[in-house]
């Protein structure tokens, strides 16, 4: 913050007016809150919130939503759960929303087409392991779980009516992808309009102070803002996160970029996945998705700076994000298998298959283990040197094995032990 003036006051440099003094508490809420944030809206207001809050003694109201798109997260997603997580270890009230309602309708944010709805059957099946692996992360004993259908579905026909007339079309079009799509000719169905409606109205319904969500959810958080006005309430404030890129360090982590790492990966891989990134992007992930302060992080970063390698501080990180969703233990063990493959090892645990149709070749063998997706890709590999058969690199792609048990290993972590017959 910015330093004291003699009237008592910090002097805000934004408006040039004096403001309160700031406990040393609320600076602190603030430093993190603000911490790896791409946005936080108003500022002014969360201050006011944060301030109001020491002095009664009240929790502020949290509030993130997913939607249960897919069974399983990814450690993208748990950019705004960290976040919600030091916020948690505040003090503060979190609300983990799943949206099973919404998800009926189907987020169209930054989509040139919009997504498929789910089914009611896919939404509950999806929506049973959310919380399950959102509370690897949050306490879920202070951890409050709602769904959004609990006051979506009771406000029927008349009251999505006298919802959306709380709104106009104009201020509906200035969202982008609506916006983009309109331009472009591309068809946009009334339906759409309803998904950041009902998504504010959440905010209404929960009486949220604060809403948490990445960069591409901008418009829907600032709904949320105004159909509180409507309502009534004191308007929330919102906090955008930003979208983290996934192991190529490019796109945004994505499953269909395949540059992702699920939460419910086994630790090994989760381990070695880690410590593939670049030096460069160690660096954001730090800040995202470590509990360490940002005062380690610095000094880490000051050290590497000053000759130290790099390899032991994402090694530090690789550890830190596996022992959060396995345990101290499976990290450690994790770290010794991946010594271990560098070194040229075997790891103590393969997959174990089985195959007929001997002698076979090795396209088709790297292919029915799984090790390959198809044999064109397994000729790619071999052709790549990365295909090793007890060791030994294999270069000829014409290769047929003979029966018996082979241990076949496809680049750094793939690994088989395959029984032809």
């Amino acid at each position: 913050m910015n330093e004291q003036v003699e009237s008592g006051k910090d002097a805000d440099l934004t408006t040039g007016q004096a403001v309160p003094v700031l406990s040393d508490r609320v600076r602190h809420a603030l430093a993190v809150t603000r911490r790896g944030c791409e946005e936080l809206i108003p500022e002014a207001d969360w201050i006011k919130k944060l301030v109001k809050s020491e002095a009664s003694g009240q929790p502020l109201r949290i509030k993130l939503g997913l939607d249960p798109t897919a069974p399983d997260i990814h450690i993208g997603h748990t950019v705004v759960l960290n976040k919600m997580r030091q916020l948690q270890d505040l003090g503060h009230q979190v609300i983990f929303l799943i949206g099973d309602f919404t998800s009926l309708i189907g987020d169209p944010s930054g989509r040139n087409s919009t997504r498929p709805p789910l089914t009611p059957e896919q939404i509950k099946l999806n929506a049973e392991t959310y919380y399950k692996q959102a509370s690897l992360v949050l306490d879920p004993a202070r951890t409050e779980i709602r769904y959004n259908s609990e006051w979506c579905l009771p406000l029927g026909s008349m009251g999505m009516i006298q919802l959306s007339a709380k709104y106009t079309v104009a201020r509906m079009m200035e969202r982008n992808d609506f916006h983009d799509r309109f331009k472009a000719g591309t068809p946009i169905s009334v339906h759409e309009f309803l998904y950041p409606l009902m998504q504010g109205y959440d905010s209404v319904a929960l009486k949220s102070d604060l809403e948490l969500g990445g960069t591409d959810q901008k418009f829907n958080l600032l709904m949320g803002r105004h159909l509180q006005q409507e309502y009534g309430q004191e308007p929330q404030c919102i906090l955008t996160m930003p979208l983290l890129e996934g192991l190529d360090g490019v796109d945004k982590m994505s499953k269909s970029k395949n540059n992702y790492i699920g939460i419910t990966e086994p630790a090994n891989t989760m381990f070695a996945k880690v410590l593939s990134i670049s030096d460069t992007l160690m660096w954001k992930w730090y800040t995202l998705l470590s509990f360490r302060s940002e005062a380690e992080i610095a000094a880490l970063k000051a050290a590497v700076a000053q000759g130290a390698n790099p390899k032991d501080a994402k090694v530090a990180l690789a550890k830190e994000i596996t022992a959060r969703f396995h345990s101290a233990a499976a990290a450690d063990a994790a770290e010794q298998d991946f010594i271990n493959r560098s070194k040229g090892g075997v790891p103590d645990e393969i997959p174990e298959v089985a195959l007929s149709g001997a002698p076979l070749g090795i396209g088709a063998l790297l292919k029915s283990a799984g090790l390959a997706p198809s044999t064109s890709e397994a000729n790619r590999l071999i052709d790549g040197g990365g295909v090793r058969i007890d060791g030994a690199v294999v270069s000829d792609k014409g290769l047929k094995l003979d029966a018996g048990t082979f241990v076949v290993q496809v680049g750094k972590r793939k690994f088989a032990r395959v029984t032809l017959a």
